[in-house]
């Protein structure tokens, strides 16, 4: 168990640099490499990619307080944005897992890769949405805050790579687009958490130490971990140059997401 919790932490270590770094959300960097430990510790195929996302979505409720707090002190975060897209977060994210939950680990494999396809293409290009647009009214937010919820509870994301679009088409500034998702990153991983808790709670191929589709020993070592580490690529991005690193990993992305399908093809 100690060398499994180790493993886990070095994969902490990791998504904690490259987020803080890069300024990506934890969750897509996390589910693929908790694919890759999964695979490799022998969890059970049938429930894998629901474990993946369930405790990145766990992780992030804790690395998402202290990047929300870091931002909301330098008033970056604009809370009446927060309290009109909540309630279609926390409902999108939560009936979100639902639906997931009775997807085929294939599904939810193809899910992501398309995804990060998609992430990977606007991060190499570096296209941001061009502001033509206010903020839509309660029914518009109750509805894109539920888009939000379902695809990141498909994807064990914080939402940013969508909610930061969505405020910046909407002619939210940018620094405000990203502290605000920040905060919207809490609400969609305490729900999504929740999900993943409550419809793996009766699995019966979940592995040993693990709440519902959250594995213990992986969230405890990517908490303690990627808490530490993400301010320190904070740091180091304004010593490197970001937009560069950024191309980089987007290219990674391309490989990652390849990989993931090659794998199903061939297997």
């Amino acid at each position: 168990m100690l060398l499994v919790f180790l493993t886990y932490l070095a994969v902490g270590l990791i998504a904690g640099v490259l987020a803080g770094l890069l300024g990506v959300g934890g969750g897509i960097v996390i589910v693929p490499m908790l694919e890759f430990c999964f695979t490799r510790q022998g969890i059970d195929n049938g429930v894998l990619m629901h474990m993946a996302l369930g405790t990145s979505l766990a992780s992030i409720m804790f690395t998402s307080v202290s990047s929300f707090m870091a931002h909301h002190r330098r008033g970056a975060v604009d809370w009446s944005i927060v309290r009109r897209i909540t309630v279609g977060i926390l409902v999108g994210t939560f009936l979100g897992t639902f639906v997931a939950a009775r997807m085929s680990t294939t599904f939810l494999k193809v899910f992501f890769c398309i995804f990060l396809y998609v992430v990977a293409t606007q991060m190499l290009l570096g296209k941001k949405p061009r502001a033509s647009r206010e903020l839509p009214g309660p029914s518009g937010m109750l509805g894109m805050g539920g888009l939000i919820g379902v695809v990141s509870s498909f994807v064990g994301i914080g939402g940013g790579t969508l909610s930061v679009p969505f405020m910046l088409f909407c002619n939210v500034e940018a620094h405000r687009a990203v502290g605000t998702s920040a905060a919207i990153g809490l609400p969609i991983a305490l729900a999504g958490a929740l999900g993943y808790l409550f419809n793996g709670w009766s699995a019966a191929a979940r592995p040993e130490w693990s709440l519902g589709y959250i594995y213990l020993p992986a969230l405890l070592g990517i908490v303690a971990a990627s808490v530490c580490t993400a301010p320190l690529g904070a740091r180091i991005a304004h010593a490197l140059p970001v937009a560069r690193l950024k191309r980089v990993f987007a290219l990674f992305l391309y490989v990652v997401a390849t990989r993931m399908l090659w794998k199903l093809v061939a297997g």
